[in-house]
Parts: structure tokens; sequence; C-alpha cells
């Protein structure tokens, strides 16, 4: 069954499936950017926290996911419950925003709300993406993860602009984003259970596991790529801080930064991802850390902020969905996700390790000598990632 998403740049066909669990993202999203858009200033200028603590806490949003995709991934596939495993995720994620106005100021605390957020994210995301591949024909994945993510996407430029209107409507109450940002997951997750169909297919067996996913040397490599290229990407936390503190951007406009992100990402994903379904997914995706690269130079010299935002999210929409359309024809359906919790596991881990190095970093050399070291770290991978992708594809 498909049916027309109408709208700028969303319009072919998408599949039913698709779009319902675009919507569910799109709404889950409005309330994460909401509380994304102010954490950083919220840690670091509310409560006093060191670069190097804020790093560390940064990198749970990446790293707590790898102990929980792998799991979820697998009792997903194992017991053909993609959708309840994604539920999980989606509900644990929405109790958490009310678990930041529990933490207060203390690290300790904020670090297990933190970490609980980011099993939610760990348990849904490869059943989402699972289901999607499960949802498109293969030749059109990058169209089908292209809309999902521009749906997605419009939550994530939606979620900022909701926090500036609680802040400026509340005199700067982060209570008040904490608690907005709580019922709009909880609407997600309604959305989730009324319209989101799963895909039910044979059970499967350890021994299958084992064969399908870490016996195929091209999703390995796909893997590997993935997680380098993780290891050497500064989190967007760090990106939106370093842009404040260069432009000496007043601070009740700080959520604001991640709008021309979303808003370049929301603008290119559909046509980056038809572009890799025609033109070859592992050349767009490299491409994408190209446009990354470019994106840490400007950093580095004037920091035009415009330009920044639109390389950032010209990076996003052209590695994010595409990664997924690249990886998922490689594995058999019985077994899609677990390897892509394989996959977004080793990239989680890598960026958790990324996020604390730049900390350290940034607090030793300065912030300048810092990305030079990651920029040149990215060439090196980007130039390892092409020419191990041309043999996979």
């Amino acid at each position: 069954m498909y049916i027309s998403v109408i709208g700028t740049r969303l319009t072919r066909a998408v599949p039913a499936n698709v779009v319902a669990l675009g919507l569910v993202s799109l709404v889950t999203d409005i309330s994460s950017e909401m509380v994304t858009a102010v954490l950083p200033l919220y840690l670091v200028g509310a409560l006093g926290l060191s670069l190097v603590q804020f790093g560390v806490l940064d990198g749970l949003y990446f790293g707590v996911t790898a102990l929980v995709r792998l799991a979820g991934g697998h009792a997903a596939d194992r017991w053909r419950r993609r959708k309840l495993v994604a539920g999980l995720g989606y509900g644990i994620s929405a109790a958490c925003k009310l678990g930041l106005l529990a933490a207060g100021g203390s690290v300790a605390a904020l670090g297990l709300v933190v970490a609980a957020d980011r099993t939610g994210k760990g348990l849904r995301t490869a059943p989402r993406d699972a289901l999607i591949t499960l949802s498109a024909p293969p030749d059109r994945l990058g169209g089908a993860f292209g809309a999902h993510r521009a749906m997605d996407t419009m939550g994530a430029l939606l979620g900022p602009l909701a926090a500036f209107a609680v802040l400026t409507a509340t005199a700067g109450a982060y209570d008040a984003v904490f608690v907005t940002s709580f019922c709009v997951a909880a609407l997600g997750v309604l959305l989730l259970i009324l319209y989101v169909r799963d895909r039910r297919g044979p059970l499967v067996t350890r021994v299958t596991l084992r064969a399908a996913v870490l016996k195929q040397p091209g999703f390995r490599r796909v893997c590997l790529v993935a997680a380098a290229l993780g290891l050497v990407t500064v989190s967007d936390a760090f990106v939106y801080l370093l842009l404040q503190r260069r432009l000496a951007i007043a601070p009740e406009l700080f959520p604001l930064l991640p709008l021309g992100t979303a808003a370049a990402y929301l603008t290119l994903a559909v046509p980056l991802g038809r572009l890799a379904d025609r033109y070859g997914r592992a050349a767009v995706f490299v491409a994408g850390h190209a446009a990354l690269l470019a994106a840490y130079l400007l950093l580095m010299g004037p920091a035009w902020l415009v330009p920044v935002l639109v390389l950032h999210g010209l990076f996003y929409a052209a590695t994010d969905g595409v990664l997924m359309a690249l990886a998922g024809p490689m594995l058999p359906e019985s077994v899609r996700t677990s390897g892509l919790a394989l996959l977004q596991t080793g990239q989680a881990a890598a960026r958790m390790a990324s996020s604390v190095l730049f900390g350290v970093l940034w607090a030793g050399l300065g912030d300048g000598p810092g990305l030079a070291v990651m920029a040149a770290g990215l060439v090196v991978t980007a130039l390892f990632a092409w020419r191990t992708l041309r043999r996979s594809t």
C-alpha cells in the first residue's frame, strides 16, 4: 500500500509504513531536540560543568547505545517483534525527559538519565530502520530513507523552535522545556502503537545469526568504515558550542543553532537519497564526510555561521539514511535488525570515544588545535573509507 507525501521535496509515492514511522520520528524528534537544543548550555552554563565533564556526558549519548543495540536488535529478530522493541525504546526515552527534572544538578544523576535515554534510543533505532528496509523495494531504499529522514528532520527543525518558545514564555525555565518535551514524546509513542505495522518473518537461530551477519565480508567492511569515521566526527553539541563561543552568540539564542543544520538536512535528505540510489550509496556517503571536513575548516577559520550549518546538514543528509540503505540489502531479512544494530553499535561506540577525545583536546590544546587534529584524522579516514567501500559495493 502506498500513499503520497505532498511537500516541497516529498513528491514521490512512499510506502505507508515508512510514512507512519516518519511521523513517529517527527514527533519524537521534536521532543528530543527540545532537550538537545538547551542541554549543552544548561550543563555548561547553568550547572557549571567543565568541558571534560561535558565531553563525558555527551559521549554517553553515543556510547551507552552500544550496550543495548545488539541485544535489542537480536531480540527483535529472534522473536519477530520489531515494533514492540522499538516501542519500548521510545517509551524509555519519553520517561527520561521527566528524569532530567529529578536529576537536578547532580552530575551522577544526570549521567544515569542520559544513559537511560540513550538506552531507549539504542533499542528503537535498529528495529525502526529494519522496518524501513522491509517496507520499501531494494532499489528505492535510498529514497525511502531520505523521506523518513526528511520527516525526522522536520522534528529536529521544530524542536529547537519549541524550546526557544518555551524558554521565552517562561523566562528561561529549563524545567518547563523538559515537561513539554515529555508530553510530545508520549504522543510519539501513541502514534507508533496506532499506525506502524510490524513485519513478521521466520524465527532465527543463533547459528543463522552468526552465519548471516558476521560472515558477510562486505557488511563487515561497512561496519569498519562507519566506526573509523565515527572516531573523527565531532558531536553536534560541540559544533554548536564552538559556534557560540567563536561568534559570541547570546545564550538565549543558542537553542536556535540546530535549526540551520536541520533545515539543510530537511532540504537535501530526499534528493541525496535518490542520488545515492542512482549513482552509488558509497560515493554519496564518503562525499558527505567531505562536507563535514569543510565545516571543520570553516570553524577553524572565519566560523561563518550559515555555511557551517549548511555543511553540517549536508553531512547528515548524505550519510545517515544512506548508510542504512547501503548496509541493509547486504543482510538477510531474518537478521536485518541484528545486523543494523551491530553497525550502529560500532558507530555509537566510536562517537562516544570521539566526544571524550575532543573534550580533552579542547581543554588541553584549545578549540582550534583540537579541531585540527580531528580534521587531519577525518582526511585519512575518509580516504580509507573510499578505498574500502569500493570493494564492498
